[in-house]
């Protein structure tokens, strides 16, 4: 049986921004999924101890008067979803994440933010591991199909619904089936064990980056920078 039909955490943040290193959670979702369908569930809404901008409020839905009613302090929340993925991490299971290095680096930072253990120190000093990355794994085993590779298009290519976008916890869930759904069409990719898959999916994100930043700066950006660390970044 391959990784695809073992238990599969799915998991996604909704945030006040898009830098990772510097945006704030404002809701968090870790789902266990077996064969595609939901068994448990965790969800979080925290208060991010600053405005949430109007435009991540157009995308997330999630107000202001909403954190500041029923949110947890941010802390809080961090240090559960860290614990929490921490625990599956130690077991053996792995935790899809689609563009794992925007919502891991995320969530490192506000540990950080709060002087709490690190996703690393957490994990001994090892970056977190297994993860699975739908959107690192699928630019790799279709690396010349046309058009967007957002969570969105990529559910829309595989057949995988997506109810909800930019809610956590549908995020999550679509995650993980679409990991599952490009292992059913990738036999390369069930193939694998989920330890050799995170460390290739380390290799795939480093050439994709290196490949984009030539390519800008062949471009006339010749001070184009594309970070290809994988699926932690470090703080800038």
């Amino acid at each position: 049986m391959g990784w695809h039909h073992a238990p599969l955490i799915g998991f996604d943040l909704e945030t006040t921004g898009t830098d990772p290193h510097e945006a704030r959670i404002v809701t968090a979702a870790v789902l266990e999924v077996r064969e595609g369908e939901v068994a448990g569930r965790r969800e979080w809404l925290a208060d991010p101890g600053m405005e949430i901008p109007a435009e991540a409020v157009a995308v997330h839905g999630i107000t202001n008067e909403r954190v500041t009613a029923s949110g947890l302090p941010a802390d809080r929340v961090a240090d559960e979803v860290a614990g929490v993925l921490t625990g599956y991490w130690q077991s053996g299971i792995p935790v899809v994440v689609y563009n794992a290095a925007f919502d891991l680096t995320l969530l490192s930072a506000e540990l950080r933010r709060h002087g709490l253990p690190s996703l690393r120190e957490r994990m001994g000093g090892q970056d977190p591991a297994p993860v699975i990355d739908p959107y690192t794994v699928d630019r790799e085993v279709d690396r010349y199909r046309r058009g967007k590779r957002t969570l969105e298009a990529v559910c829309a290519e595989y057949g995988v619904p997506l109810d909800g976008a930019h809610d956590a916890s549908a995020d999550a869930l679509a995650a993980a089936r679409l990991a599952r759904a490009i292992a059913e069409r990738h036999a390369k990719v069930a193939g694998l064990g989920v330890a050799e898959l995170h460390r290739l999916q380390i290799g795939w994100r480093a050439e994709w980056a290196a490949g984009l930043q030539d390519f800008l700066r062949s471009k006339g950006e010749a001070e184009a920078v594309v970070d290809g660390a994988w699926p932690l970044r470090e703080a800038a």
